[in-house]
């Protein structure tokens, strides 16, 4: 094996790099605590929650940016009103598909029963609350609809595989999330040309038939930042998650060049997006519903993060991985994502190379750059936090006349250390 690779990698060249920061509008809510307060107290709906009700709150397996701490003000809020919080892992297949394994995901993320200030209570059990005009079953989590009242919390953002009104955010939280996984199973049945129309009949049909409460969102800007955080009645959940759905697609960042001959990906994980790696970012889509973005020829990926749990989902969407990605892919979570939403591409396994080094190298060979002394080359840490990164000598004309963009230091070679690892992470 690495005889073979030193025969069709040694005349690869590496380009010279620089490093880079770009720009972008940072609004963001400064106090959380008060400003959740002051939108509860502007919704209405919000007197429902009274004294001596227990009240399920939902938290998904995403990242949300300071996710610890807007669980914690929303079991507060709850609280003040004389009711009984709990949170209730609501994610679908996520977790390995285990009570246990939702649960540690969530301790992953920064929620815990400590930091929430109230129990976490976590089983897969679900009750059917009725069924779609098509026979399809509408689940619901056991211990949420037994609950006095449910809270539906979610961040929203443009989803990676489909396209719709309403994508991932309260509706998508309401039909997949506090389905468990029985429930996903159900709404991705029809896989995700049918997604977005079977999220929204399962998210009204609960509503009407569970005791929801409120819903509560959030939106971030570029920097993973909270924007905007609203809290509606059941009767606004619909509209007023689409209308967040659009102004989060507006806040998103971008990688500062639309056209690649290769891109490093540091890291993928649930923390970052439901698919491991934005396509929405990169271009790379795990189903033909979905399209448009960047045109990237070939994608690099070196690992996954320890928070995924091994759940390497969107990794098939890359072209040449590590053998260290490879060794932390967990099949019994990636299959349980893999096969609950019916989409096979992003569970693949690439080619996986020894070491870092060898990786890029492979990614250099198999991009068929037009100038192959000159590639046109971008290494971000993953594909949220793209403030930061590295663009090779070929880029540095176009990134230097962009406003947004500054240019730090280089173009200087990539260093490497003597187990093949890329050195100088800035990340």
């Amino acid at each position: 094996m690495k005889k073979m690779l030193h025969a069709l990698l040694d005349q690869v060249e590496l380009p010279r790099v620089f490093r880079y920061t770009q720009s972008f509008p940072d609004e963001c809510l400064d106090d959380i605590p008060a400003t959740l307060a002051r939108a509860w107290a502007a919704c209405p709906a919000a007197k429902a929650v009274r004294p001596g009700m227990r009240v399920a709150l939902s938290v998904g397996s995403r990242g949300i940016a300071e996710l610890p701490v807007l669980v914690a003000a929303i079991a507060a809020r709850v609280r003040a009103c004389g009711a009984e919080p709990f949170v209730v892992p609501a994610m679908g297949s996520h977790g390995g598909a285990t009570a246990e394994g939702q649960k540690a995901l969530l301790a992953g993320l920064g929620v815990t029963e400590s930091s929430a200030g109230c129990p976490i209570l976590s089983s897969m059990e679900t009750v059917e609350v009725g069924r779609l005009d098509n026979g399809m079953s509408v689940r619901m989590d056991r211990l949420a609809q037994e609950a006095d009242g449910i809270i539906v919390f979610n961040r929203v953002k443009p989803h990676n595989a489909f396209r719709a009104a309403n994508e991932s955010g309260l509706v998508k939280m309401l039909a997949i999330g506090l389905g468990k996984q029985a429930g996903a199973d159900q709404c991705h049945r029809l896989g995700f040309g049918q997604i977005g129309r079977l999220i929204r009949e399962m998210a009204i049909m609960k509503i009407e038939r569970c005791p929801v409460l409120l819903g509560i969102g959030v939106v971030e800007n570029a920097y993973e930042h909270p924007h905007t955080l609203f809290v509606a009645g059941p009767e606004e959940i619909m509209a007023r998650d689409a209308e967040a759905l659009l102004l989060a697609r507006s806040l998103m960042p971008s990688l500062p060049c639309a056209q690649l001959d290769l891109l490093l990906v540091d890291r993928i994980g649930k923390e970052f997006s439901g698919g491991g790696m934005d396509g929405n970012i990169t271009g790379r889509y795990s189903t033909p519903y979905i399209s448009g973005g960047p045109e990237i020829t070939k994608i690099v990926v070196f690992d996954v993060t320890e928070a995924s749990h091994g759940n390497a989902n969107g990794v098939g969407l890359a072209d040449v991985i590590t053998e260290a990605l490879a060794a932390h892919y967990d099949k019994a979570s990636v299959y349980a994502n893999g096969l609950t939403s019916r989409v096979t591409a992003s569970v693949r396994l690439p080619m996986a190379m020894p070491d870092e080094r060898t990786a890029l190298l492979a990614g250099f060979k198999v991009c068929c750059a037009s100038n192959p002394a000159l590639p046109r080359f971008l290494r971000i840490p993953d594909t949220l936090h793209l403030d930061r990164g590295y663009a090779s000598e070929a880029l540095l004309p176009e990134l230097g006349a962009l406003g947004r963009v500054k240019i730090l230091s280089g173009p200087e070679p990539m260093r490497f250390g003597t187990g093949g690892g890329l050195e100088d992470p800035w990340w």
